[in-house]
């Protein structure tokens, strides 16, 4: 099985981050240039953590977290 990458953009094209969804649904979140763990989304409990292991909430919202990264510059 193959991973999915997807690349999360702003509104002018630049790349903020991305996004791993591994085979079993479970989310790696990234950011860029660095490629450092943001935190995780996991399917089977269907929570997101961020990169300390500390639940954020329940659901599938990996990708705020990129944003909630850009948002400290």
């Amino acid at each position: 099985m193959t991973k999915n990458i997807e690349q999360i953009r702003d509104f002018y094209g630049v790349l903020l981050g991305t996004v791993e969804t591994l085979p079993n649904g479970d989310k790696i979140v990234r950011n860029f240039p660095h490629q450092m763990i943001l935190g995780y989304y996991r399917r089977a409990s269907n929570t997101t953590t961020d990169f300390y292991g500390r639940k954020l909430g329940d659901g599938d919202f990996a990708v705020s977290l990129i944003y909630k990264n850009t948002d400290k510059k």
